[in-house]
């Protein structure tokens, strides 16, 4: 799988995603290594959710994982604590707001 196949893929996953009830700016860089290596970040703003294929310098937290792992923990079928428990997860950053993800995937279509 490719970088970009990848990115859409997530990007198809997340586009029914409900952050209306979120009225902080919340901003998440995401790191992929292995196959599909690349960066792409996920940031709420007024409301709305927006994912793009760039860094994002004033994030609140970055996630550096493999593709297959964030895949996993999108469809739920891995707890993001877990994850990191089992170092398949790394978290950087503000631990509280990186929690909060877990709403935004939860909050799929």
């Amino acid at each position: 799988m490719t970088f970009a196949q990848m990115f859409s893929k997530v990007k198809d996953m997340l586009k029914n995603a409900d952050v209306s009830h979120i009225q902080e700016h919340l901003a998440y860089q995401f790191n992929i290594t292995g196959e599909a290596e690349g960066v792409f970040y996920a940031e709420v703003k007024d409301g709305q959710l927006y994912v793009e294929p760039y860094e994002y310098f004033d994030r609140d937290a970055m996630f550096t994982c493999k593709a297959e792992t964030l895949f996993k923990i999108a469809e739920g079928r891995m707890d993001p604590i877990l994850a990191v428990t089992l170092g398949k997860l790394k978290v950087e950053g503000n631990i509280e707001r990186a929690l909060k993800l877990k709403d935004i995937m939860k909050s799929k279509a």
